[in-house]
């Protein structure tokens, strides 16, 4: 039976599962990524509320938070219609699309403790299946596309989806700064509500946008992710 996507609703059940996903309890370690924030303070370019939430409207409309979106927004309608050679293709292009080895590292890393993790809890699926393919092609799986596929397997609406995923990805960066600056709690939970348009029109964007037309324009971000990899003092993998 086809499912048409415009008729999924949230239910608790889909609620309480994108939940866990995206808590930072589950085991993906993305607390120990900052996506080259950590030498962006070091430089100075992020000292401040202010200079962090351009800095992560920038990751969001321009950089990975856009390439990682469209990925996802892919991902999930072929998971949705059992598409499992198009999801094969879908990670191979997730590949083409890391501008250094730390942000490839952040994404095939958390992609693969997030497979490893659902299928230990949940058992073997889409997910697995892909993974397994991708290994297959000596290629490691993508953390957006396994996360949007898992969302479609569990009937999770796509905008729902998207936004609790671009929202966590905010957070992640918001809380890296909080320790690395130092910011103070209050001032993290400022710049992460400051951030809600601008994921919601990373959301908007994605889904409007076919994945022959992704494109990304973040050089500062990259940057700042190459100039990481040889910091003396780093707290973060990347």
């Amino acid at each position: 039976m086809t499912i048409n996507a415009d008729d999924l609703t949230l239910n608790p059940a889909g609620l309480m599962r994108l939940m866990t996903w995206l808590s930072p309890s589950f085991p993906v370690g993305a607390y120990s990524y900052s996506h080259g924030v950590e030498y962006a303070v070091e430089d100075g370019r992020v000292t401040s509320a202010e200079t962090l939430i351009n800095w992560v409207e920038g990751v969001l409309e321009f950089g990975a938070g856009r390439i990682d979106a469209v990925l996802f927004c892919a991902a999930w309608r072929a998971a949705l219609l059992g598409g499992e050679d198009a999801l094969f293709d879908i990670g191979v292009e997730a590949d083409c699309w890391r501008g250094t080895s730390e942000m490839a590292l952040e994404a095939t890393a958390q992609g693969r403790a997030f497979v490893s993790t659902t299928e230990k809890v949940w058992g073997d699926g889409i997910v697995t299946r892909w993974a397994h393919r991708m290994r297959l092609d000596d290629r490691l799986p993508s953390y957006p596309v396994a996360v949007g596929i898992a969302a479609a397997e569990t009937k999770v609406p796509l905008r729902d989806a998207l936004t609790a995923y671009l929202h966590a990805m905010a957070a992640n960066l918001v809380s890296s700064a909080v320790r690395l600056v130092p910011l103070g709690q209050t001032d993290g939970v400022r710049s992460l509500s400051s951030l809600d348009k601008a994921v919601s029109i990373a959301v908007d964007h994605a889904m409007a946008t076919d994945l022959c037309d992704l494109g990304a324009a973040a050089p500062m971000v990259d940057w700042t992710s190459m100039k990481h990899e040889t910091q003396y003092t780093r707290l973060f993998r990347s």
